[in-house]
């Protein structure tokens, strides 16, 4: 992959706060043209540095009032028997994030619910439904102290 310059790196800063901020706003603070910021944006996209653009939805906002870490922990870890347990926790929209992970847990999600009825039963679906998941652990958020997405940028070297 071609390497990030410092302005690929401020302009993926400004981008990872605020992805409306305007490429004449951008080039302002990055001392660069429109132009060249929307070229950089375009091939920053195209190289898949910049992965998608989404709007961030306060899960509270929208009656999502639960965030609850889980703690997975399978029977085999035959590829496919951990393919297909990818592609049930990948399927389901109440999981905002899946790792599959070293350490004694094989997978660690985050799930939003609208209450515990809903997690209950999301345990049915995903847990107790599925043959491979020897057990779960579930930690539930009392506070969100810090959630995002954003990703430390430092110049390579």
């Amino acid at each position: 992959m071609e390497p990030l310059d410092e302005f690929d790196l401020k302009i993926l800063g400004i981008l990872q706060r605020d992805n409306l901020t305007s490429q004449r706003d951008i080039a302002e603070r990055v001392s660069l043209s429109a132009a060249a910021v929307h070229r950089r944006i375009q091939r920053l996209h195209s190289l898949g540095v910049i992965a998608r653009d989404v709007a961030v939805v306060a899960p509270e906002k929208v009656g999502r009032l639960i965030t609850l870490v889980v703690e997975v922990v399978v029977e085999s870890e035959r590829l496919e028997a951990l393919s297909e347990l990818k592609r049930v926790f990948a399927a389901a929209p109440e999981v905002q994030q899946c790792y599959y992970v070293t350490g004694e847990p094989d997978f660690i999600l985050i799930v939003t619910t609208r209450d515990m009825a809903e997690y209950e039963a999301l345990t049915q679906r995903l847990f107790f439904g599925q043959s491979n998941v020897k057990r779960f652990r579930t930690c539930v958020v009392m506070d969100r102290v810090k959630a995002t997405l954003d990703v430390p940028l430092q110049p390579a070297g």
